[in-house]
């Protein structure tokens, strides 16, 4: 019922879109003419036939609104090219204005965002209040499964209400665990098959959600063919958190469904203005900072022998190694090969020039031509001598995940004190969990907001040395 209220909605639309753009063009309400009445009912066939192909009538519950928005404007793009691209094969643009048809394409796409930002608004509102709810059973065991009800129950908006969970593997002796036997979160647990397969039945539950491992095979397979027959929704949300550090969802690849276990959670197209503004930012700095750096490089320069910068070899974005350049701090000495020492407090090999700027940062303001070259970014995890990839990537889950992204001048761990010297374990762990955690969230704004923090406190900290 709704979809169809849908359709006829978006058709009026169209129409009322063709209307103003007649009466925006000829200065004053019009009615059609007969070019335009004909151009009109030829595209809201193709509204009938291309607005459900491109999946605009689905189900957008629990879904994002945007994704919503831009694929019924583009789907109006769509028809509207057809449209005109069929006059022209017919020998009729000619009768059609150009400038009505911009304005049809304008009005239309406004109207057709409005009311379906609207509708959606509605249906959430109602959502929220516990209408137009959809009873949900889940088949899984009670972590995953009591995942998947906090899911729902913290996005009521969404319209998913949970009933029961089948669990085949959890205790069924009561007095093992009367907790974990009898619900979970509240929802009541069912163990034997047969009953749970009638109680979908009796209950008309209509969304059976299989939150199962990848090896429960013989399960998935089971509940499909007993309820073929059956209008049920069976969707499959495989239980893949062990294997995976983020939470990524389904994408396509080569027309085959894909979960990405191991790839980076920050998309090209999502990261667009992360690179413009990254080159326009490093652009700028290096010429507002260029006076100090001059003044840098010469006490650099002053302050012992050896070159002004310190070049090393680093980590960048998918294991791709590049030279990262920071004015140097120490006294030019020997490591011994495939070994770095990290500096520490008071370290004799710093220069009094090289304590002032480490402690203020000053000695990373090179790493501006890195980004310049695309090597790093503004933001971002910071990269590690390779030695210290080498020792750390089979003691700290995630360490080498960090490398899925460009590492940055400055990033979310060392806005959060992780800065300087990692001489234990737990300091290392607790900045690859802040790092993982900017992986997971990033946005433009959290860039940009962590660019002010760092002005703020991130310059100057009493692990800097």
């Amino acid at each position: 019922m709704l979809s169809v209220l849908s359709r006829i909605i978006d058709i009026a639309m169209v129409a009322l879109g063709a209307l103003i753009a007649a009466a925006v063009h000829n200065g004053q309400w019009v009615w059609l003419d007969d070019v335009q009445s004909v151009s009109l009912a030829f595209d809201c066939l193709l509204v009938v036939v291309f607005f459900p192909a491109l999946g605009i009538y689905q189900s957008w519950r629990g879904k994002p609104l945007v994704d919503l928005l831009c694929r019924v404007s583009g789907a109006w793009v769509m028809v509207e090219t057809t449209g005109v691209l069929i006059s022209f094969s017919l020998h009729r643009s000619d009768m059609l204005s150009r400038l009505w048809l911009l304005y049809w394409a304008a009005a239309t796409i406004v109207l057709l965002i409005v009311t379906k930002a609207l509708v959606y608004s509605v249906l959430k509102g109602l959502r929220r209040e516990g209408f137009n709810h959809k009873a949900v059973a889940i088949v899984g065991g009670a972590p995953y499964g009591k995942f998947l009800i906090e899911q729902m129950r913290s996005r009521p908006e969404a319209g998913f209400s949970p009933l029961v969970v089948y669990d085949e593997d959890g205790p069924v002796d009561p007095y093992q665990d009367p907790d974990a036997a009898q619900a979970v979160e509240g929802v009541p647990v069912e163990r034997d098959f047969a009953a749970m397969i009638q109680l979908v039945r009796d209950r008309a539950i209509r969304e059976l959600w299989l939150a199962l491992p990848i090896s429960k095979e013989k399960t998935i397979h089971r509940f499909v063919m007993e309820l073929r027959n059956d209008f049920v929704n069976i969707r499959f949300i495989p239980d893949v958190r062990s294997l995976t550090l983020f939470s990524q969802p389904m994408v396509d690849l080569l027309g085959v469904p894909a979960i990405n276990l191991a790839a980076s959670p920050i998309t090209d197209l999502r990261v667009l203005p992360k690179r413009v503004f990254d080159r326009l930012f490093a652009f700028g700095a290096l010429t507002a900072l260029a006076p100090l750096m001059l003044v840098i490089a010469v006490m650099v320069k002053l302050s012992s022998p050896g070159p002004v910068f310190f070049r090393q070899k680093r980590k960048g974005i998918d294991g791709n190694q590049f030279e990262i350049y920071k004015f140097r701090s120490m006294k030019v000495h020997a490591e011994v090969a495939g070994k770095v020492t990290q500096a520490t407090r008071r370290d004799p090999r710093i220069t009094a020039v090289g304590a002032f700027l480490r402690r203020t940062s000053l000695d990373e303001l090179p790493q501006f031509i890195n980004v310049l070259r695309g090597e790093m970014s503004v933001v971002g995890p910071r990269p590690h001598a390779l030695e210290h990839d080498d020792i750390y990537k089979d003691l700290v889950k995630g360490y080498m995940h960090r490398y899925r992204i460009k590492p940055g001048i400055t990033g979310w761990a060392q806005i959060n004190g992780y800065r300087g010297e990692t001489d234990r374990i737990e300091k290392m762990m607790g900045r690859v969990k802040l790092d993982l955690y900017y992986m997971q969230n990033w946005t433009f704004w959290l860039d940009i907001k962590i660019v002010v923090l760092t002005f703020w406190k991130g310059f100057v900290g009493s692990n800097a040395y």
